[in-house]
């Protein structure tokens, strides 16, 4: 080429929770069962959407207003219902006004760092979501910036890190919090939460808090939204209905802006995000009509209240059968539908394997080993030839950390246990 294409913050863009599925499908043809645990994804977990659910979003199509364009921001209904929803928790109060759709959270991921100065740094916890942690560093042109999240202590931030860390970094701007967690699975408490704002009142911050999980909470947690403790700090809440409808084909997700009448170059953002937007013409509307009409209706808490209790009843299997394995460091969940499962500190080598009957998937898997490759991700290769189990290594979630992430969905709780029985026996053979 003529010119350089790529920008230095291009290698950041990956994304291993589907990367791997091209490893799993190759296993598949030579035979090997595969046991899905890499991605979020409720519907190929066996989840079904009720049928109520359908009904509504069917009767949507008899309308003939669903074809067409929406509102740039979105459905005015919508983001009224979700306004007032906002507002009935008693803290930040917002109007339709400050609510504004896109193509899913990744969507809005995406075009949040994208109109950042790259030298303006958005610190997020690791281990990190990828799809904020690759975004925000290729903005950057450069690695992420990242808080840890303490294994040893049920995975709360290190808040001492994070306040380091935009002490002695002044091009921090903003703070990002995923809350309940992606990939942990935790739920933070409201003293933890008031820290991030006390933080980001002394350093003058934004905060970002990925709330997609918010209504997925089991074993007695409670999710705290970000209007409820942001007091006047400006914030966006990202949200969505992809996980607890469940609906993740629908692509649908939302920013809510809070206090950004507060700062004039916060202001400025949430205006270029809106005229982004508003280029693009809309997002996907007929999702957008649907979200009121499920949320109002009276099945729908019964039935988010059923659905929570049984991703409890899995996080208790999974607990049963992994917890008391001295190799691993193992924090149950309270919240979204994923754990991730760190091995202790000496405990992966070099050298180490599982034996695998098959020749042909010997000899892939071969192919796939490399020098100095993170130990995690040998072992979740050796899981995936050996047993068929697909996690994701947390190496690959912009951690340091060794371990991997699982999911907290498979609705067949014979099949689940099916599945962790097979890690339990890989974890103890390999670290053996």
């Amino acid at each position: 080429m003529r010119q350089k294409l790529l920008r230095d913050g291009a290698n950041e863009l990956s994304y291993e929770i589907r990367g791997i599925v091209k490893k799993a499908d190759k296993l598949k043809t030579l035979g090997q069962k595969i046991y899905w645990e890499n991605i979020g994804d409720p519907i190929q977990k066996n989840a079904e959407m009720p049928k109520w659910m359908r009904d509504i979003i069917a009767g949507l199509l008899n309308e003939n207003g669903s074809f067409g364009y929406c509102h740039s921001k979105g459905v005015l209904e919508t983001r009224e219902f979700l306004a007032d929803k906002t507002n009935a928790l008693n803290g930040t109060q917002i109007t339709a006004e400050d609510i504004l759709f896109f193509n899913g959270l990744g969507d809005a991921i995406s075009k949040l760092y994208q109109f950042l100065l790259p030298t303006s740094r958005i610190i997020g916890p690791s281990p990190a979501y990828s799809t904020h942690s690759s975004a925000e560093a290729a903005h950057a042109n450069t690695t992420p910036l990242t808080y840890k999240l303490d294994p040893e202590n049920h995975w709360y931030p290190d808040m001492d890190d994070l306040y380091l860390q935009i002490k002695y970094n002044p091009n921090i701007v903003g703070i990002l919090i995923i809350n309940p967690d992606n990939p942990t699975g935790m739920v933070y408490p409201t003293e933890i939460l008031e820290r991030f704002v006390e933080i980001a009142k002394e350093f003058n911050l934004f905060l970002v808090s990925d709330e997609i999980y918010s209504n997925v909470t089991y074993n007695g947690a409670k999710a705290h939204m970000l209007a409820e403790y942001i007091d006047d700090v400006p914030g966006i809440a990202l949200k969505g209905i992809s996980k607890e409808f469940p609906w993740p084909g629908s692509r649908c997700g939302w920013m809510e802006y809070y206090n950004r009448k507060n700062d004039i170059q916060f202001d400025a953002l949430c205006q270029t995000l809106d005229n982004a937007k508003m280029i693009e013409v809309c997002s996907t509307k007929l999702p957008q009509m649907a979200i009121p009409r499920i949320m109002s209706d009276k099945r729908y808490l019964p039935y988010r209240e059923e659905a929570n209790k049984a991703i409890g009843r899995r996080a208790e299997i999974i607990a049963n059968l992994l917890g008391d394995l001295p190799q691993l460091t193992f924090n149950k969940t309270y919240g979204a539908f994923y754990n991730t499962i760190i091995f202790k500190k000496g405990v992966l080598k070099e050298g180490q394997k599982l034996q695998i009957n098959n020749p042909e998937v010997a000899e892939m898997l071969s192919t796939w080993i490399e020098e100095d490759m993170p130990l995690d991700k040998r072992f979740v290769y050796y899981l995936l030839a050996s047993k068929g189990v697909c996690v994701v290594p947390i190496s690959s979630f912009c951690s340091e950390l060794q371990g991997f992430r699982v999911t907290l969905l498979e609705e067949n709780e014979e099949l689940l246990e099916e599945t962790f029985t097979h890690i339990r026996e890989a974890v103890l053979e390999y670290c053996n």
